[in-house]
């Protein structure tokens, strides 16, 4: 028989550090790029981060608290989501520390201009996606009590793909040597092709 820690989160997880985000592992980040109505650059990776759909293409992020991010998306209808890759992990740390810094140049970071939206892009990143707002969502708890955490959600009206990490036009998603978000304070991956393997659908 196998031995299960059991817990319900509303009474404690009864272990040295929550493990929830070590099991929803690992998450894709969500470096996101914003502009506030006052024309100020934002720049800050989100570990609670996905696609949602595929047509339209929607992704979403989860903010703790009305961060700027959140703010300027308010403001603005608008972010783009920039691919963090090995290459840029510790430039993806340092947009996350807190303050009024403008994070490109806290990061030592160049900006690209996007093509539909007045949010920058990350050079350097080698796939970003212009991202036009459809929801902002608070979340809740299951008795309907709001949460100070929001779901961003948008829309990718404009790809930007590197060329090097297409072959015969599909996208080789270990060459970008992408980051993914572990569990505990410090706890990253990356995604590399000795870890790829194959598995069709069942017809």
């Amino acid at each position: 028989m196998t031995d299960f820690h059991f817990y319900e989160p509303a009474d404690g997880h009864r272990l040295p550090h929550d493990p929830f985000n070590a099991i929803v592992a690992p998450r894709p980040i969500g470096w996101i790029s914003t502009l506030g109505a006052d024309g100020r650059r934002n720049l800050a990776p989100y570990s609670f981060f996905n696609a949602f759909n595929y047509r339209p293409p929607l992704i979403g992020f989860a903010s703790q608290g009305r961060k700027d991010s959140l703010a300027n998306c308010e403001a603005t209808g608008e972010f783009v989501w920039n691919l963090a890759t090995r290459a840029q992990a510790e430039a993806v740390n340092a947009s996350s520390a807190s303050g009024d810094a403008d994070e490109f140049t806290l990061a030592g970071l160049e900006a690209l201009p996007s093509r539909l939206v007045a949010a920058p892009r990350v050079a350097g990143s080698p796939v970003q996606f212009e991202c036009k707002v459809t929801q902002i969502v608070r979340l809740e708890t299951k008795e309907g009590r709001a949460l100070d955490q929001w779901l961003v959600l948008g829309e990718a009206v404009g790809i930007h793909i590197d060329t090097a990490l297409l072959e015969d036009g599909i996208y080789q998603t270990a060459r970008a040597r992408p980051i993914v978000r572990g569990g505990g304070p410090a706890d990253y991956f990356e995604i590399a092709e000795d870890a790829l393997f194959h598995m069709r659908r069942p017809a």
